[in-house]
Order: C-alpha cells, then structure tokens, then sequence
C-alpha cells in the first residue's frame, strides 16, 4: 500500500500547519505529534486531519 498525504491540525487553535506522509497499512491509527504551532507560539499536540480534495 503506498504512502498517503495526511494533514496535520493544532488540537488547541485548529490551525492546519503540516502535511506529511504515513503508510495506513503500517500505521492504522491516527497520528498524534508534538509540532511547533506558529500562531500559538509554542509546541503544542497535532492530530491527524483528512486531506481535502
């Protein structure tokens, strides 16, 4: 299976800040990373959100 674009959304201020790539047969669930948020100016947890097409 190849890889899929994913996006990736602030859990405090929603803001869409990544786009990165995961395998779903590897990894099924969702990605949750710690990224920096610029609007909020400090590193804060980012949760996998659908790609709009």
């Amino acid at each position: 299976m190849p890889q899929t674009k994913i996006i990736l959304q602030c859990s405090e201020c929603n803001m869409r800040n990544y786009v990165t790539t995961k395998n779903r047969q590897n990894v099924p669930d969702n990605l949750s990373l710690n990224k920096f948020c610029p609007k909020c100016g400090r590193h804060t947890k980012h949760e996998e959100k659908r790609l709009r097409r």
